[in-house]
């Protein structure tokens, strides 16, 4: 068996809690809105990846520090 080398959590408004989900390669978040759906995608295979997505489409994918730099604005989305 793979080593859990990530943890996800989850937390809405409506008082329900998800903590404690291993992972060992890569986690998603998945909301579901209306027809649309937006995923966070977590990848910790090599270094630690993020993608963001809207629909089938990335609209962002790349290295957490990457990330960090697009949340700043220091790199535009891709």
């Amino acid at each position: 068996m793979d080593d859990i080398r990530m943890k996800g959590e989850m937390r809405t408004d409506a008082g329900c809690d998800i903590s404690g989900v291993p992972a060992a390669r890569y986690g998603e978040a998945v909301f579901q809105v209306g027809d649309d759906e937006i995923v966070l995608e977590i990848s910790v295979e090599e270094s630690v990846m993020v993608a963001v997505m809207a629909g089938d489409e990335y609209q962002w994918k790349g290295t957490l520090e990457g990330f960090k730099k697009f949340l700043k604005g220091e790199i535009p989305a891709r």
